[in-house]
């Protein structure tokens, strides 16, 4: 029998599936459509401490192969959020569910996590460090002491399951001195990747987003193979109880299929998801166990992080 069960941060989900943040995540309309669909389970819109309108539209693109945009982290600030994941904690207990968030400063990250730390939620928080943060820095997780100095701090407070959320890397170095700090502290998993940052994209000689002049983050088909890259890097470089969560290029479930092979515990689907909406779940669940069913395999751990290598 073919499965696609999964383990993430000591939880159990009947699929590897999931959305990424930002997609089919902002309302709690959105996120119950997630909840009811043929996925795992969800992740909420990135929250911060309050509510934020994000940038102008147009600030997001559909283009050939994949999407771009400049968001500016819209959302329902953190209490809409957390309210509702406490709500479906009495209604649905036997499931999990992962909350996305990120301070405007660290200050302010430090002051959302401690309220998730005293509050009843029982699931997974991801700190979003693939997020501008500082007027004039880059984004967090490319400050490696910013990274690190935050991750300490929340480490002396923060005993919940926790993972971070990486902008995709893209030097051997880089990926040598993120594992070196990330080994350093109880993570439950690193998610690889979120969007590069800073494409263009243009259309009868103009841009089509308006944030930044055009510029914004590319996804979807273009970023499969930078995504793989920092799945098997990471898989390669972290302790084994630190787990990888997959994002990026996943429009078939061959490509979830790779991220798996790679090494990703869980997979999560952004630009398809906007584009098709939530049959993609089920469509490349299917797409998936027909794979692994080719190829005998009955569970994820059977080919989980078993990439080949060229061997002389």
């Amino acid at each position: 029998m073919v499965s696609t069960h999964t383990t993430l941060g000591g939880f159990s989900f009947d699929n590897c599936l999931m959305n990424a943040a930002g997609v089919w995540c902002m309302t709690k309309e959105e996120l119950a459509g997630v909840k009811d669909s043929a996925a795992g389970t969800f992740v909420t819109k990135t929250a911060t401490l309050d509510y934020r309108a994000g940038n102008p539209e147009p600030r997001y693109q559909n283009v050939p192969l994949g999407s771009i945009n400049s968001m500016g982290l819209p959302n329902q600030g953190l209490a809409y959020y957390l309210d509702y994941l406490l709500e479906l904690q009495e209604t649905e207990p036997e499931r999990t569910f992962v909350l996305s968030l990120v301070g405007m400063s660290p200050d302010e990250t430090h002051t959302i996590l401690k309220q998730v730390e005293a509050s009843d939620f029982k699931g997974l928080t991801e700190l979003n460090l693939s997020c501008p943060n500082v007027p004039g820095k880059p984004q967090i997780a490319y400050d490696f002491e910013t990274t690190e100095a935050i991750l300490h701090e929340v480490f002396t407070y923060f005993t919940k399951p926790l993972g971070i959320k990486l902008p995709p890397y893209f030097d051997i170095v880089h990926f040598d001195q993120a594992a070196a700090i990330f080994n350093q502290f109880p993570l439950a998993f690193v998610n690889c990747v979120n969007s590069i940052g800073n494409g263009l994209y243009i259309e009868d000689e103009q841009v089509v987003i308006k944030p930044k002049n055009g510029f914004g983050g590319i996804g979807g088909e273009y970023i499969k193979p930078t995504a793989l890259a920092n799945v098997h890097a990471f898989y390669q470089r972290l302790k084994p109880e630190i787990q990888i969560v997959g994002t990026g290029g996943v429009l078939t479930g061959r490509d979830a299929f790779e991220h798996i092979l790679c090494g990703a515990s869980m997979v999560q689907i952004g630009t398809t998801l906007q584009k098709e909406g939530l049959s993609a779940f089920e469509r490349i669940t299917n797409e998936l166990k027909a794979i692994m069913k080719e190829k005998g395999y009955e569970s994820l751990d059977d080919f989980r992080g078993k990439l080949r290598y060229i061997e002389d």
